[in-house]
C-alpha cells in the first residue's frame, strides 16, 4: 500500500488554486495506484502547537544531552506526533498558495515545529546535517496570483521566497525527489484564471501518470 500525505495550506478550500490542482493530482494518483491510502492535514484545522515554554525547554534538553522533565516529555510527544505524518508518508503533497512572495504563515509554522533534530534531521561533527526522510517524493503544487512563468533564466525570480523556501526544506530533511506544478496569474480576471488552472490541471494529471 501507498500512503499519500497530502498537505493543505490554503484557507480558501473550494477557491483555492493550489488545492484545485493537488486534488487533480492526488485523484489520478489513486486511479493509478488504487491501493493509495490519502491521508490530508489540513494546517488551518489543525491545533499546532506553540513552539514556547516546555517544549522550547525539551529541544535544547535534547540537544544538551538533559533528561526531560514530564511536562517537556509531554510536549516534545506532540512534536514526534506531527513529524510522524512525514516519516509515514510514500508520497507527500502540498498545495501552497503566495502570500507576501512566500509561504503561508500556517505552513512555516507547521515547518518551524517538526524541524528538529532527531525528528527530520541529524547532526554530526564528522557528518554535519544529515535529513532523516529517505525514499519518498514530494510534489510541491505552487499558486502565485503573479507571472513567474519565466524561468529560462538559470536565476530564479527575485522575489519568488515560495519555491526555494519548499526545496530547501524538503532537500534538508532528506528529500530529493520533488517536482513543481504551478497555476499562475491567477489574480488577473476569471478568464485567465481558468485558463491558468485548466493548464495546470491537466500538468497534474500528465505528472501522476509519470510518477504512477
Amino acid at each position: 500500500m501507498t500512503l499519500l500525505l497530502h498537505i493543505e495550506c490554503s484557507p480558501r478550500k473550494q477557491r483555492s488554486a493550489s488545492l484545485e490542482v493537488a486534488r487533480h493530482f492526488i485523484d489520478r494518483y489513486q486511479q493509478n495506484v488504487p491501493d493509495t491510502e490519502v491521508v490530508t492535514l489540513d494546517l488551518w484545522s489543525l491545533d499546532l502547537p506553540e513552539f514556547d515554554g516546555p517544549v522550547m525547554d525539551a529541544k535544547y534538553a535534547g540537544l544538551n544531552g538533559t533528561a526531560l522533565t514530564e511536562e517537556q516529555e509531554v510536549a516534545w510527544r506532540a512534536v514526534k506526533s506531527l513529524a510522524a505524518y512525514l516519516h509515514e508518508a510514500d508520497v507527500l503533497v502540498f498545495s501552497i498558495p503566495l502570500w507576501n512572495f512566500a509561504v503561508p504563515y500556517k505552513l512555516k509554522h507547521f515547518i518551524d515545529v517538526v524541524s528538529q533534530k532527531d525528528v527530520l534531521f541529524d547532526f554530526s561533527p564528522e557528518h554535519g546535517l544529515q535529513g532523516l526522510l529517505h525514499g519518498k517524493s514530494a510534489v510541491t503544487v505552487y499558486a502565485r496570483g503573479m507571472d513567474f512563468s519565466d524561468r529560462a533564466a538559470a536565476a530564479e525570480h527575485p522575489m519568488d521566497f515560495q519555491k526555494p523556501y519548499m526545496e530547501a526544506w524538503l532537500k534538508f530533511i532528506g528529500i530529493t525527489d520533488v517536482h513543481a506544478l504551478y497555476v499562475e496569474k491567477t489574480i488577473l480576471g476569471p478568464d485567465v484564471d481558468l485558463a491558468s488552472r485548466r493548464t495546470s490541471n491537466e500538468q497534474a494529471l500528465q505528472l501522476a501518470d509519470r510518477l504512477t
